[in-house]
C-alpha cells in the first residue's frame, strides 16, 4: 500500500466533518518493520521530531562532558518548547555558561506558547526574543558543538561542521542517504527521511542499552533526559508533556511541525515514526496516542490520553458537540 490510510477523525454530531489521512511505521531493533500504515518509503521532513538525532553530535563529540551538561541541557536539546519560564531561565543560564547571549543564537524570535510567559511580556511592553524562540534549547546545543570544535559561529551553514555532524547522525541511524533537506523554522537544515528510516533511528534509539559504543551510549543519555524532563521537552497542556507524564517513563515522545510524531519505546526496542499528511497537529497527537495504547505503554483511559484521543469537543459554552478519535480500524 502506498497510498495514506485515514488515520484521525473529527465528528460533528452525526456527521464526519474532518478526516485526516497518514503514513505510520512501528520497527523493532533490528531495524525490521513491526507494522505499517500507509506509504512506509514515504520521504518526509523530519522536522523537530529529530531533534534527538540532532543531539547526538552534543554528546559524541565530547563536548557535553567538556561543559558539565546535565539531564536538563540533555532535554532541552531535545525540546520544542514553550517558552514558558523554566525553559527561557535555563536556556539564558546555559548561554551564560558558554560565555555567550542571545545574540549568538541564529533561530530567530519567537512569540512564547506559554500564556503567562507572552502576558508578561505584553505587561512588560517587551518583545519576544530567540530565547523564546521553541528550538533555542538545540540552537544552545549546537552552539556547545560549534565552540567545541573551534568552529564558526555561523552554526546553520549546511557545509558548517556541526551540520555535517547531524547529517551523518542521521544517515548512520536512519540506514539511508538523506535524498534532500529544507530550512526549518527555526532555520536550521531539516534532512529528508523515509518514514521507515525514521522508525528505524527511533528503535536504534530504543535499543541503545543493548550497545556499548559512544552513539548508543549517547541515544540512551538523550532518551533518559526526554523521560526523566518531560516538561522540558515541551510544556504544561502539551502533548509531548502529557503523554510522557501518563506512561510514566515507558517512552520517549517528540512532535514535530507539520504532524510529524515519533516515540521510542526502549521496554519493547521499537520505535514509531508517522506524519499526517495535511499537516494538521491534533490529528497526529490523536495518532500517536492510538499507537502507543496499541502497543500498551499508554492507557487508552488515562485522563492525559483522552484530552487527544477519544477527546469530546466542546462549544464556547462547555456544550459538548463532538468528538477527535482514531479512524475505524487504526491502528488495528
Amino acid at each position: 500500500m502506498t497510498q495514506p490510510v485515514p488515520m484521525t477523525e473529527l465528528w460533528r454530531g452525526p456527521l464526519l466533518e474532518s478526516l485526516h489521512l497518514g503514513h505510520a511505521v512501528i520497527c523493532d531493533d533490528s531495524g525490521q518493520i513491526v507494522q505499517c500504515w500507509g506509504d512506509p518509503s514515504a520521504i518526509i521532513y523530519p522536522r523537530s521530531s529529530a531533534k534527538m538525532i540532532q543531539g547526538l553530535p552534543l554528546i559524541t563529540s565530547g563536548a557535553a562532558a567538556k561543559y558539565g551538561l546535565n539531564s536538563e541541557h540533555l532535554a532541552l536539546a531535545c525540546a520544542s518548547h514553550s517558552g514558558a519560564h523554566i525553559h527561557t531561565d535555563r536556556v539564558t543560564a546555559w548561554l551564560d555558561h558558554l560565555n555567550l547571549s542571545e545574540h549568538d543564537l541564529r533561530c530567530g524570535p519567537q512569540e512564547p506558547q506559554d500564556m503567562a510567559a507572552r502576558d508578561g511580556l505584553i505587561l512588560a511592553d517587551d518583545t519576544p526574543c530567540q530565547i523564546h524562540n521553541n528550538c533555542s534549547g538545540k540552537h544552545c546545543g549546537f552552539l556547545t558543538v560549534a565552540q567545541h570544535m573551534g568552529a564558526g559561529p555561523e552554526y546553520l551553514e549546511i557545509d558548517h561542521p556541526v551540520q555535517q555532524a547531524c547529517l551523518s547522525a542521521v544517515e548512520e541511524t536512519t540506514g539511508e542517504a538523506s535524498p534532500a533537506y529544507g530550512i526549518d523554522g527555526c532555520s536550521a537544515p531539516n534532512f529528508a527521511t523515509s518514514l521507515v528510516g525514521l522508525a528505524r533511528s527511533m528503535a536504534w534509539f530504543a535499543s541503545a542499552a543493548d550497545r556499548s559504543d559512544r552513539a548508543s551510549d549517547a541515544a540512551q543519555q538523550l532518551t533518559a533526559a526526554m523521560i526523566k524532563h518531560p516538561e522540558l521537552v515541551a510544556g504544561e497542556s502539551r502533548a509531548c508533556t502529557e503523554l510522557m507524564l501518563a506512561m510514566e517513563g515507558r517512552a520517549a515522545i517528540k512532535t514535530g511541525a507539520e504532524a510529524v510524531f515519533i516515540a521510542i519505546i526502549p521496554e519493547k526496542r521499537m520505535g514509531v515514526a508517522l506524519k499526517i499528511t495535511d499537516g494538521t497537529t491534533r490529528a497526529a497527537e490523536c495518532a500517536i496516542a492510538s499507537i502507543l495504547a496499541h502497543l500498551g505503554v499508554l492507557e487508552a483511559e488515562h485522563p492525559a490520553t483522552r484530552k487527544f484521543m477519544n477527546a469530546i469537543q466542546y462549544s464556547r459554552r462547555g456544550l459538548e458537540c463532538g468528538i477527535i478519535k482514531p479512524a475505524p480500524g487504526f491502528p488495528g
